[in-house]
């Protein structure tokens, strides 16, 4: 049988998120929370020989009630987060800034980054057309959004590459949909981060990472968890069951031994299971529509605001 640290390899937990991640686990206690309009934020640092990594963890369970308000709160709230992560960052002031969408706008769950692409104020052209008639307080935004390998036979990373090498930009903001090991995360948190992006990486479907070192510019990773996977279900709904077998069985001895296992032994045992069988999915809530255009909305509000200084006024 393999030990746990092979088990955690085998069957590791598919997850986009920083503060699902175990290097993550021991800065639990570091990290900074900020209680903001009821949005909880939790702040890392990271710092390494490339530099200090600096993530922000947003808790936006509040835009399930798909209110105005609130969702009008979320932008505001993220706007902040952005300003003083590009403050951080020492950006220079109105930076020409490229926005990237990755996700394939055919597959909801994974559309969120060509949507947010749609969505936000672009002004590059009226740069490069006519500056004189640019109103103050508007900045050089532009948008891609690539597409997905599958469909453009092209790496992300080069389509992108090539669109920095031909314009000059002080900042690419990427967006991204996200996969978590926790159902709670799904469609609520939102993840942003200076530390870059690895496209496909929560679903199994690694490409380049996207960061400053690999496209030379300071980076803004955007990302919110749109899928969890089966056996990540599968795990919680076992943990759900024994604590309710608890409740109504005293001193069974196969309770005991289910609620023995750790983690790594549960996903080992769901994963034998389910992968075989061809079961083993990425599984998204059924509200999915109208979860991405909230989410949608709220990002390409945030990076609006925090981008053009009149948007906010």
């Amino acid at each position: 049988m393999m030990n746990n640290e092979n088990l955690e390899k085998k069957y590791q937990i598919r997850t986009d998120l920083a503060c699902e991640s175990g290097f993550f686990k021991k800065m639990k206690e570091e990290g900074i929370v900020i209680d903001r309009n009821g949005i909880i934020i939790n702040k890392y640092h990271e710092v390494n020989s490339s530099g200090e990594n600096i993530y922000y963890n947003l808790d936006t369970r509040a835009i399930k009630t798909h209110d105005t308000d609130d969702l009008n709160n979320c932008i505001n709230v993220l706007s902040e987060v952005l300003k003083e992560l590009i403050k951080e960052m020492h950006i220079k002031e109105k930076p020409k800034t490229l926005v990237v969408g990755l996700g394939n706008i055919n597959v909801t769950p994974d559309s969120l980054g060509p949507m947010v692409c749609d969505n936000v104020i672009v002004t590059r052209h009226l740069f490069v057309t006519n500056i004189d008639d640019v109103s103050e307080g508007i900045n050089e935004v532009s948008a891609i959004a690539p597409g997905v390998m599958g469909t453009t036979g092209i790496e992300t990373y080069d389509i992108i590459d090539a669109v920095i090498k031909k314009i000059n930009v002080d900042l690419v903001i990427v967006i991204d949909a996200l996969a978590s090991r926790s159902i709670e995360r799904v469609n609520k948190t939102i993840q942003i981060t200076n530390a870059g992006i690895c496209p496909g990486s929560g679903v199994g479907n690694k490409r380049k990472e996207l960061n400053k070192e690999t496209i030379g510019k300071p980076i803004i990773a955007i990302g919110v968890p749109t899928v969890v996977d089966a056996v990540t279900i599968a795990i919680d709904a076992i943990d759900l069951i024994v604590n309710h077998l608890k409740e109504v069985v005293n001193n069974d001895d196969t309770i005991n031994k289910i609620n023995s296992l750790d983690e790594s032994s549960k996903r080992s045992l769901i994963d034998e299971i389910l992968t075989p069988s061809g079961f083993n999915m990425m599984v998204t809530p059924k509200e999915i529509d109208l979860d991405i255009n909230d989410l949608t909305n709220i990002i390409s509000g945030a990076i609006d605001k925090a981008l053009h200084p009149l948007v906010g006024e």
